[in-house]
Parts: structure tokens; sequence; C-alpha cells
């Protein structure tokens, strides 16, 4: 709904900053175009609200790219609380938006010599090291972050996605299992590290990858995803020397996925009528055999 500036006094944008901050609404447009329509010469009479008013106009300034207006309402606040971890924190977003990293990964490195505990500061400074491009620093000091913060398992998922993005599927297949001892009843996370045991390769992953696919599908039987990794692992182990004792085996059981997946597409198929997909997946499967012994 459009705002009326015109129309509303200070206390009606004090009352939307309000509400917005309580149905955790950014509306960093109508923020910042009200801050500087109305409330900006009036902030002092918010009385107990003007911090959280500042904070908030500080996130929609970043959002915006409105930098001078985030200087002036960090400038106000850092007055008023010198040396404030939080203001700081709010120094290191501004620079962080501007692309002026090392600066901000300064200020980051002074929070953290104030408080080790302090788990955001790390993460902001692992995503900076990220988004340049330095990735083995980022693994480094997620290493270093999770030593302290060892069930942080958004943590561990970040690190398996940067170590396969270095193409080092062992580590990453360490991480997503101390992801799975957290979730041991999601069957994406079983799929994710029979993905990572796939991609690895060797008779005995593959074996491993297999175990993970069927318990991914023991979750959640209509994963189509498992289905189908289940079928290439058995299409693998079947044509393969080196598990002779689990050839015969993996051929009925490759079988019994293509079976499977033929009739979950089938009645996918019915509700959603979604063909390509089908044809697909068909295609995919005809093109695979294996070879009975």
């Amino acid at each position: 709904m459009a705002l009326n500036y015109e129309e509303m006094s200070w206390r009606d944008v004090r009352d939307h900053f309000r509400k917005w901050r309580e149905d955790n609404e950014r509306r960093s447009d109508d923020v910042i175009q009200l801050w500087e329509a109305i409330l900006e010469d009036k902030v002092s009479k918010t009385g107990n609200e003007r911090h959280l008013i500042l904070e908030q106009v500080i996130v929609a300034a970043l959002d915006t790219s409105r930098f001078d207006i985030a200087g002036r309402c960090i400038k106000e606040l850092s007055q008023e609380f010198p040396g404030s971890m939080r203001v700081m924190k709010f120094k290191a977003m501004r620079l962080e938006a501007m692309e002026r990293y090392s600066e901000a990964i300064e200020v980051l490195d002074a929070i953290i010599a104030k408080d080790e505990t302090n788990a955001a500061p790390r993460k902001r400074k692992i995503a900076i090291l990220k988004a340049k491009g330095r990735r083995t620093d980022a693994i480094k000091e997620l290493n270093e972050y999770l030593k302290k913060f060892m069930s942080d398992q958004e943590a561990w998922h970040e690190l398996c996605n940067l170590y396969m993005a270095e193409g080092d599927y062992a580590k990453a297949a360490f991480c997503m299992e101390e992801v799975l001892l957290h979730n041991p009843h999601s069957h994406l996370i079983h799929q994710r590290l029979a993905e990572i045991r796939y991609t690895m390769g060797g008779a005995e992953n593959i074996d491993i990858a297999r175990t993970y696919y069927s318990q991914a599908l023991k979750l959640n039987p209509n994963n189509l995803r498992a289905l189908y990794g289940i079928y290439l692992c058995c299409s693998s182990i079947a044509n393969s020397r080196a598990l002779g004792s689990k050839r015969k085996e993996a051929y009925k059981m490759a079988q019994w996925a293509l079976d499977q997946a033929n009739k979950l597409t089938s009645s996918v198929s019915k509700i959603e009528n979604n063909d390509k997909l089908i044809a697909s997946l068909e295609s995919a499967f005809g093109h695979l055999e294996i070879k009975s012994y």
C-alpha cells in the first residue's frame, strides 16, 4: 500500500517503523523516504525507540546503497556509545557494502579480539573472504570457527560447499557426516552425502553411496533422485569386478529401482502432467545397461 507522506506526522512514521520491526519487514525504500522526508529532524522526540530506529535506518540505507545516511546514523550512535561492539558491527557492514573489504576485516578482527565467543563477526569475515574469491583463506577461517562452535550445522554445510568448490571431496564428505550427526532423519542430507561419495568414485565409495541413497529412500519413499542414485550405483557395482560378490544383488536392486522409478514417474505424470521430465528420465534410464552374470 502506497504511503501518503504529506499527510503523515513524525508519530505516524514512528508507528509505521515500529510495526515493520515487529513484523520483520525491511521495507527499505519506504524507511529511507520517510526518514528523509519526516523523521530525520524529529528522531530525538521518539524517546526510547530512537536507537532502534537508527539501527533500522542503517540497515535500510545499506539495502538501498545510501551509505551517506548509514554513515550519519552510525556516527550518531558511536558518539553516544563509544567502543560499542554493536556499533562496530554496523561500521563493518557499511564498509563491506561499500566493498572496502580490507577495512571491514580490520573492524571485524577488532570485534573478535574483544569477544572471542561472538560468532557473528567471524561469519561475516568468512563471507567477505568468500566474496573476494579467497576460498583457501575462507576454509582456514571456517575451520578455526568450527573449533569453537562445533555444533553450528550451517557452518559445516558451508565448509562442505567450499571443499566441493576446491575439489576436495573427501573433506566435503567428512563435513556432511558432521551435518548428518545433527540431522540423522533428513533424507536430503543422506542424499547429498551419497552424491559426494558417488562423485569420489571407486568401488568402495560407490558401495557407500548406495547405502546412503537407500537410507534417503527409506526416509522419503518419493525421493526420485535417490532412486536414480541407487540405479546408478548398482549399475556400476553390477559391472565391476572389484565387488564380485555383490554384483548379482546389485543387478536385482538396480532393476527394482528402475521399476520403482517408472511407477513413481507414472503417478507424477497423472497428477502434474509433467511429460517432458518423465521422458527425459526414461531416456536416461534406457541408455544405462546392466550386464547380468
